[in-house]
């Protein structure tokens, strides 16, 4: 999850994992509904159904270019939103957030249309959803995207094996790993 402001230097990174990896990487998207199943799986969540959390998903994606060129024809975005409970797993997850984080909820946001998602209040979260879901054909030629793949493979610990059994999915790998 990038919190901070792009240094030369961080994208000149990004340009060198991407230049190393992509030409090794395949697509390995999972459906949106595989990552909820994997956040549910590990974490105690309650749906939220209020309008202004399922507002926030519509518009993230219907307001980036790189998100809404994803849209389905004539499609719309289909929003699910989740609050990771403070109980069990979930704690885990607020006791280690980013300081800037501290004391807000965690929730995840869904777009079920094509897989977008996005977490508020832990990267941690972010990190491990993002590589369970893995990258599209369209992802895959972002460099920023494949070198957040890349780092966050690094990560938990699961590049070489991802790499190793392609087209096999991160997420058979890192669900293995938890």
């Amino acid at each position: 999850m990038l919190m901070q402001e792009p240094s030369p230097d961080l994208i000149r990174s990004w340009k060198e994992l991407f230049e190393t990896y992509r030409p090794i990487l395949r697509p390995n998207h999972q459906p949106c509904k595989e990552v909820i199943a994997h956040l549910k799986n590990h974490y105690p969540v309650t749906c939220i159904t209020k309008t202004w959390a399922e507002e926030v998903v519509i518009g993230n994606v219907t307001l980036n270019e790189h998100y809404a060129q994803k849209i389905p024809p004539g499609g719309s975005p289909v929003p699910r939103v989740y609050i990771i409970q403070k109980t069990g797993t979930g704690e885990s997850l607020y006791e280690n957030q980013d300081e800037r984080f501290r004391g807000t909820p965690i929730i995840a946001g869904f777009d079920l249309s094509f897989g977008y998602f996005m977490v508020e209040g832990s990267s941690r979260l972010w990190d491990e959803l993002f590589v369970f879901r893995g990258l599209d054909q369209v992802d895959i030629e972002n460099y920023y995207l494949v070198a957040e793949y890349i780092t966050g493979l690094q990560k938990f610990g699961i590049l070489e094996r991802v790499l190793k059994n392609q087209p096999d999915t991160a997420a058979n790998s890192f669900s293995s790993r938890l």
